[in-house]
């Protein structure tokens, strides 16, 4: 599994009143993937229920979270600026602490390095919250606020990976697979649905693991992501639920045909990598270039209009130009609605690392150069078909303009959507005309 290290949408805090003013702030800053947030939405319900308030800006802050992914050493190197950041802007005195997968595949020396007053590991997270706590008590006793942190809960069924991809060090980061129950995850969609949450993602290391660790426990048959999938139609009332990233192996038959129900979003990250079987092959991925396209058409054949987004890394080891082209070649054919592509990077202690024939970064730069263009390419495509559509969008943020106030929010297939209101659409889902296509999604009237 990759994931782009970036910045990702932060926890964002309910509306302030008075009351909220005057309680201690925690700012929770989030690299890399949607387990991360995840896990940074656990964190920000434990401190708002000891009574701080929680935002996405270190500013001012009297503690900061930073929340950090170690994919690639970008990601690292985000994660201390990211310490220096909080460091200069928090309140003086503000507790600085750091979590996540950094932890888990740094040396002492470098975690030390990173001048911050706390350091918990991924699973000593509660305790983090109960530090951070100590620093520093509330003055006011007031209840909580109990609208949702965002229109889009993340919520996790699954952590850790036995695939141990050639690139990727997250089995290091995240250990053995291991999944929550149905009941479980039933039980946090329910909690996040009595929030007013409208859509739910539900996350995981490698989250199609879900079903294959927990068949083998019980001795079954494999029967994938279908029996959680079933209980959380069955057991929930969310209206929307999506899935963050899945492996072609991941989808049968019995669990495609779900999605009959509209409230399973109609968008599928399927990660490839790459459509040549020989880099596949050296990557030690667990499907062949045919096996995905199999499963990309078994899902355009099941599934109207559904929305098929992907990863490819570019420039792998010993990637020759004619494995690259078969990529691009294959990506072309299969008109992904968007591909985030990555130029490989060298990760201590992962098989890949060790590798002689690397490849050289300008060759990489063209390659991710062409992919991009590619992919943007097949993403317009993808969003002109919206013209003079009508489609159902969940408004997430406004912002004003000079025209007046502008909102964006997603359709099921993860198209954003912009449209101009004055009224107020947050965490709504409302049914938008679509008129044209612009830079970044579409735009509609209401």
């Amino acid at each position: 599994m990759t994931h782009p290290a970036t910045l990702e949408e932060p926890v964002t805090p309910a509306a302030s009143d008075a009351a909220d003013r005057e309680r201690p702030t925690v700012a929770i800053l989030t690299l890399g993937c949607k387990l991360n947030l995840a896990d940074s939405e656990s964190m920000a319900r434990r401190m708002r229920d000891a009574g701080w308030s929680v935002t996405e800006k270190a500013r001012g802050a009297d503690a900061v979270v930073v929340n950090t992914c170690s994919v690639t050493h970008v990601a690292d190197a985000k994660a201390r600026h990211l310490v220096r950041l909080a460091r200069r802007e928090a309140a003086p005195g503000a507790a600085i602490a750091v979590t996540g997968c950094m932890l888990e595949t740094a040396s002492p020396e470098a975690i030390g390095a990173l001048g911050a007053d706390l350091a918990f590991r991924q699973p000593q997270q509660e305790a983090l919250t109960a530090a951070l706590v100590a620093t520093r008590s509330p003055t006011i006793v007031t209840p909580a606020p109990t609208r949702p942190f965002r229109t889009r809960a993340f919520v996790s069924a699954q952590e850790g990976c036995n695939d141990v991809c050639a690139f990727c060090i997250v089995p290091k980061t995240r250990g053995r697979e291991r999944a929550k129950s149905a009941t479980e995850v039933v039980a946090q969609v329910l909690a996040r649905e009595a929030e007013g949450v409208q859509e739910v993602v539900i996350t995981g290391t490698q989250l199609g693991a879900w079903g294959r660790g927990r068949a083998a426990a019980a001795g079954e048959a494999d029967r994938g992501l279908y029996p959680l999938l079933k209980a959380l139609l069955e057991g929930t009332r969310v209206p929307r639920i999506r899935l963050s990233s899945v492996q072609p192996q991941d989808l049968s038959p019995e669990t495609i045909d779900l999605w009959r129900d509209p409230r399973l979003c109609r968008h599928f990250h399927l990660a490839l990598q790459s459509g040549s079987d020989a880099v596949l092959r050296r990557m030690r991925r667990r499907y062949t270039a045919a096996q995905y396209r199999a499963a990309v058409e078994s899902l355009r054949a099941a599934i109207p209009g559904v929305a098929i987004t992907t990863d490819v890394i570019a420039g792998f080891p010993g990637e020759t130009d004619a494995e690259f082209e078969e990529t691009y070649e294959f990506c072309r054919e299969l008109a992904f609605a968007g591909i985030h592509v990555f130029p490989y990077s060298p990760r201590l202690g992962t098989v890949a690392a060790k590798m002689t024939d690397q490849v050289p970064e300008p060759v990489k730069k063209e390659r991710v150069r062409r992919l991009l263009a590619l992919g943007e390419e097949m993403a317009v495509a993808f969003r002109s078909a919206y013209a003079g559509r009508r489609v159902e969008v969940l408004w997430e943020s406004s912002r004003e303009t000079e025209a007046g106030r502008t909102w964006e929010g997603l359709t099921d297939t993860y198209v954003r959507v912009f449209a101009a209101s004055e009224a107020d659409l947050e965490n709504r889902i409302t049914p938008v005309m679509v008129t044209r296509v612009v830079e970044g999604g579409v735009e509609g009237q209401l």
